[in-house]
């Protein structure tokens, strides 16, 4: 008889699974578009942003319009995560699955400011809102953070995911959660202090990756 671990869960999960794949390879494709462009890192100065956006109008429109898809697709996710692993938290009398919806629902909603600052940026010749944006942009680790925080402990409670998983999950948090902390900084000038912010990205895409395939392979009982 299939165990609580491995009970299939239903054709919404494996959906969410995919979604959670989609996701993840939507914005790896909008980094591997914009990063060989010069996209400037955060903390740089307003001049150097100003010439990178005014003269890369159409990457950066490019690749504003691959994040309405991207937040669909992590939504999604994000909720077929919930429905895999309520009984669970449930049962253990917590709700940590919720506390990673509500992050990524944060998330999405942070970065559609950075998204919308952005494209304001190719118009803005002055660079007041860059600073804005970097702001924004770092701060958004907190989020990211909530929901490996939340996803992490839920699913490896529910044992749909391994240790070494929730462990990424977690480290992948604290490298964002510290980033964020140190926004002020970060902002202030580009240096090394903003490898935190990209090594704990680098840590959540492949965190997704591995949580799709696990809910796909939840769905179908494996």
């Amino acid at each position: 008889m299939p165990t609580k671990a491995n009970t299939p869960a239903g054709p919404f999960v494996r959906v969410a699974g995919f979604a959670g794949l989609g996701f993840a390879t939507l914005i790896v494709l909008a980094n591997v578009i914009v990063v060989p462009t010069g996209l400037p890192p955060t903390g740089a100065d307003t001049a150097d942003a100003v010439a990178y956006f005014s003269a890369n109008r159409a990457v950066v429109g490019l690749t504003s319009a691959l994040t309405p898809a991207a937040w669909v697709l992590s939504t999604v996710f994000a909720a077929g995560a919930v429905a895999a692993l309520w009984r669970s938290d449930r049962d253990r009398g917590a709700a940590w699955s919720l506390v990673g919806f509500a992050g990524v629902l944060l998330q999405n909603g942070a970065f559609a400011g950075v998204t919308a600052l952005r494209l304001a940026l190719v118009d803005d010749p002055t660079g007041v809102l860059w600073p804005l944006h970097d702001a924004l942009f770092t701060l958004n680790g907190v989020f990211l953070a909530l929901a490996l925080l939340g996803l992490s402990l839920a699913g490896r409670h529910a044992g749909l995911i391994a240790r070494w998983h929730a462990g990424l999950g977690l480290l992948s948090a604290a490298l964002l959660f510290s980033s964020a902390t140190l926004t002020p900084w970060i902002v202030r000038h580009a240096g090394p202090l903003g490898l935190l912010g990209l090594t704990g990205w680098l840590l959540w895409v492949a965190w997704i990756v591995a949580y799709s395939t696990a809910l796909i392979r939840r769905a179908t009982g494996e």
